[in-house]
C-alpha cells in the first residue's frame, strides 16, 4: 500500500454530505481536485450541496440503512465518474439524551441501525470498487467510542462497533494496496451538536458537569481537512479536537477510574435520575 495518496483526480462518496462534517468534507475533496458525490437523505439538499462545491459534483439521495440503495449509487458513481476511489461513511444521528431503560426501543434501533449498519452498507457496497483501485475508507466514529456513554447509549454502542470495523477494515485491506481510516470527533459545532446538548436542558447540564477544555468545539472545517488530510496520508487514526488522542490512548487506565467517580458523582447520579424520568417523553432523534 503506497503511503501518500493524494486525492487529485480520484472519485469520493461522501454520505451525509448536505451539511456539517460531511459537507466540510466533500468542500475539501472538491477543493483538491476530487469529483464529489454528495450522498444525503434529502435530494433538494444533496443536489443544492453538489452546486456549491468548487469541482465536479453529483448530488443523489439515498437512506444508508437501505442496501440495495447504496449499491446503486455506487452504480451511478462508477456511470458517471469511471469508478470510486474513496468512500467517506459520515452520515449520523444521535438521540434526545435518556438512560437505557427510559429510551424507546424504536429510538435505540433507529440510531444503531443508521450509525452503525449504515455504515457497514456505505463500505460494503463500495468496497469492490475500493479494492479494484487500491482506495481508502473512512469511516466516522466518535470519542464515543472510548467515553462513558451513560445517557447516549445507542450513540457509544455504534460509535465504538464503527471504530471496530475500522480496525479491522485497515488490516484486512492492506492485502489489497488500499487503507482504512478511523475518524474520531469531539465536539464539533454542528445541527446535531446543537440539538442534542444546547437545545436540551439535561445536555446542557452534562455538558456543564464535564471539564472545560474537553467540552471545547470546532467548525465543521476542521474536521473536514482533517479527514481529507488523513486520506491523503493513509492515516489509522483521525483524531480531532488533538486533545482527545491521549485520552484513547490512555482509555484501558482511565476508563476504570472514571467510570468509578460517575457512580459515586451527585451531581452526574442526578443528571441520571432525571434522564431516567424521560420514559414517558416523545423521543426523537438528530441529524
Amino acid at each position: 500500500m503506497a503511503r501518500r495518496f493524494p486525492v487529485r483526480g480520484k472519485v469520493a462518496i461522501v454520505t451525509g454530505a448536505a451539511r456539517g462534517i460531511g459537507f466540510a468534507t466533500a468542500t475539501e475533496l472538491s477543493r483538491r481536485g476530487a469529483s464529489v458525490v454528495v450522498l444525503d437523505l434529502d435530494p433538494e439538499a444533496a443536489a443544492a450541496a453538489a452546486a456549491a462545491l468548487p469541482g465536479p459534483a453529483l448530488g443523489l439521495a439515498a437512506d444508508v440503512t437501505d442496501r440495495g440503495a447504496m449499491q446503486r449509487v455506487v452504480a451511478e458513481t462508477v456511470e458517471r465518474y469511471g469508478g470510486v476511489d474513496v468512500v467517506v461513511a459520515n452520515a449520523g444521528i444521535a438521540s434526545r439524551g435518556a438512560t437505557f431503560r427510559a429510551m424507546s426501543g424504536e429510538t435505540f434501533d433507529r440510531v444503531l441501525d443508521v450509525n452503525l449498519n449504515g455504515v457497514h452498507r456505505t463500505v460494503a457496497a463500495a468496497l469492490p470498487e475500493i479494492i479494484a483501485r487500491r482506495g481508502h475508507v473512512v469511516v466516522v466514529s466518535s470519542v464515543y467510542a472510548f467515553v462513558n456513554g451513560a445517557g447516549a447509549t445507542p450513540y457509544a454502542m455504534s460509535k465504538a462497533g464503527v471504530e471496530q470495523l475500522g480496525r479491522a477494515l485497515r488490516i484486512e485491506l492492506a492485502q489489497h494496496g488500499a487503507g482504512a481510516s478511523v475518524a474520531y470527533f469531539g465536539f464539533i459545532d454542528t445541527e446535531m451538536v446543537h440539538q442534542a446538548l444546547d437545545e436540551d436542558p439535561l445536555g446542557n447540564r452534562l455538558k456543564e458537569s464535564q471539564p472545560a477544555f474537553l467540552m471545547k468545539r470546532l467548525q465543521p472545517a476542521d474536521a473536514g481537512r482533517a479527514i481529507v488530510a488523513g486520506i491523503e496520508r493513509r492515516a489509522p487514526r483521525i483524531i480531532r479536537p488533538r486533545r482527545w488522542a491521549a485520552f484513547s490512548v490512555l482509555r484501558g487506565v482511565v476508563n476504570p477510574f472514571l467510570d468509578r467517580a460517575m457512580v459515586r458523582s451527585e451531581e452526574i447520579q442526578g443528571i441520571t435520575r432525571d434522564l431516567d424520568r424521560r420514559d414517558e417523553e416523545e423521543q426523537t432523534t438528530t441529524a
